[in-house]
């Protein structure tokens, strides 16, 4: 355990960036909110595009130069910079609206730092891009992932790109991982958080190119400076052409995963 202290690096960007978001998030929860429809039942509230802007006022007063890519807001900036910023500012807007604290704010520089921040516990889970730490009242810990609990978050909302070849709510009935593992649905990334903390055996879900993605690259980035196996479903890296996620806390736990997955 180390005190931290803010520094101007890009770590300490993503961290003020994500905790200035939460901070949003956590004043307006509660509150009667007008949902802006996305389609095919998804949709924003006031509060994610409240959080975003709060987000990118922080991005840009330390990299003005940087280009940001927000889950409301779209691109800004040049299309080809070589820094971009991925910003989810609500990641389980449904969660929210309907009264559940389970949500996250997620920050990532492609390829670089990032930070999942947790509004209600007051949690932030970040990375420089070789370590992981979660923050919480201006105490960094380093984050030590494991199997222990055996507890698996398996993402079930649409799409389903690999269906049919992999559908997500049969790997639950998988005999295999009815004997090892406990599912878990929390419906946001920040799962992908507690598994780089040790309280979460694994996370699994479809998808397409997710590395660059506002909704999980902050917690790919956590994950992997933490030391987490992380693969798409078919066991093979994720990039352009992968498919979905599978996270696990350590090689056997991937492997099984993947032993049922496959079959």
């Amino acid at each position: 355990m180390v005190n931290s202290s803010a520094s101007p690096d890009d770590a300490g960007v993503a961290i003020a960036a994500a905790r200035a978001g939460a901070d949003v998030v956590r004043s307006m929860y509660g509150q009667r909110l007008a949902r802006i429809d996305k389609g095919a039942g998804d949709f924003a509230t006031a509060a994610d595009v409240e959080a975003e802007k709060a987000i990118l006022g922080v991005i840009r007063a330390a990299r003005p130069d940087d280009a940001v890519l927000g889950e409301e807001g779209g691109q800004q900036g040049a299309a080809d910079a070589a820094r971009r910023w991925l910003v989810d500012p609500l990641c389980g807007t449904l969660n929210y609206a309907v009264g559940n604290m389970l949500v996250a704010v997620n920050v990532a520089l492609r390829n670089g730092a990032a930070a999942v921040a947790d509004p209600f516990s007051g949690e932030i889970f970040f990375t420089d891009g070789e370590t992981a730490w979660v923050r919480h009242d201006g105490v960094d810990a380093q984050l030590a992932p494991t199997p222990a609990t055996q507890l698996v978050d398996v993402n079930l909302d649409p799409p389903f790109p690999s269906a049919p070849g992999f559908r997500a709510v049969d790997l639950l009935a998988h005999p295999g991982f009815v004997a090892r593992f406990r599912p878990r649905v929390v419906s946001t990334t920040l799962a992908l958080a507690w598994v780089a903390a040790g309280r979460r055996a694994a996370y699994v879900t479809d998808g397409s190119d997710l590395s660059r993605s506002v909704h999980f690259a902050a917690g790919i980035a956590v994950c992997r400076a933490a030391g987490c196996v992380v693969t798409g479903i078919d066991g093979a890296p994720i990039g352009p052409a992968g498919r979905g996620l599978v996270v696990a806390a350590d090689s056997d736990t991937h492997g099984l995963l993947m032993s049922m997955i496959r079959s």
